[in-house]
């Protein structure tokens, strides 16, 4: 397989958000302009954040969607220009922990990030969102705790994730971070678990990383010394 440069944007640390840095200067018109794919969160942890085909989506506690002002701020997103260099379609229907095996036999380095990207209907996944946060601002691990996990079943949707080398700790998530919206974008969050009846599955591979760190008050005054591994964790996978 041939390998092409591309690159991968990302607005502040994941470490920072886990420790309760909810608000950056960064405008969805600025991160747009780096990549038309993504997800994330927004200022305040106002919603979970997803990008597909240029347009930003925004998923609240409340079950609504919605397509945000671009004047509005994300506090932390991952986005690229989705450039698909591996594909495959899947006939299921096969769990989270099955499907992460085929999509681990389908790249070809764990070295490398990817964007991935599915396509397809759903037995049913579950999915959590972000309830808008006020100050002062607890740690993530606090903000996130008891939210509720909704389950839909039987929809066609899409997931938006990356999945990150284990060396990125502490600068995103590593592993699979992702979200899911359904094709009428009437629901999503963070996904949580699903079962995947059939569909297709798409990796943008990336070679290049761009970080860009906020220029604020809060992310400076951050102890970002601190290990927030075992916290970041529980945050995204439980």
């Amino acid at each position: 397989m041939q390998v092409t440069r591309h690159e991968i944007f990302q607005t502040s640390l994941i470490t920072a958000l886990a420790q309760g840095v909810y608000e950056d200067e960064m405008t969805l018109a600025e991160l747009l302009g780096h990549g038309s794919f993504g997800i994330g969160t927004f200022n305040e942890l106002d919603g979970e954040m997803v990008v597909l085909g240029g347009t930003c989506y925004r998923l609240r506690s409340d079950g609504s969607v919605s397509v945000p002002d671009l004047s509005e701020r994300t506090p932390y997103a991952v986005v690229t220009n989705f450039v698909p260099t591996i594909r495959r379609t899947i006939t299921g229907p096969l769990s989270r922990q099955e499907f992460s095996q085929v999509v681990d036999g389908l790249v070809p380095s764990s070295n490398y990030m990817y964007a991935l990207q599915v396509t397809g209907r759903f037995e049913w996944a579950s999915a959590r969102t972000v309830e808008r946060q006020e100050r002062p601002y607890r740690p993530m691990v606090e903000a996130t705790d008891g939210e509720e996990v909704v389950v839909r079943r039987d929809f066609a949707g899409t997931i938006a994730g990356f999945r990150t080398p284990l060396y990125e700790s502490g600068i995103s998530v590593a592993g699979c971070h992702a979200h899911v919206i359904n094709d009428e974008r009437s629901w999503g969050g963070h996904l949580v678990d699903f079962v995947l009846a059939e569909g297709r599955v798409e990796l943008c591979l990336g070679t290049d990383f761009r970080l860009c760190l906020p220029l604020t008050e809060e992310f400076g005054a951050a102890d970002l010394s601190e290990d927030m591994s075992e916290e970041i964790k529980q945050v995204e996978h439980h």
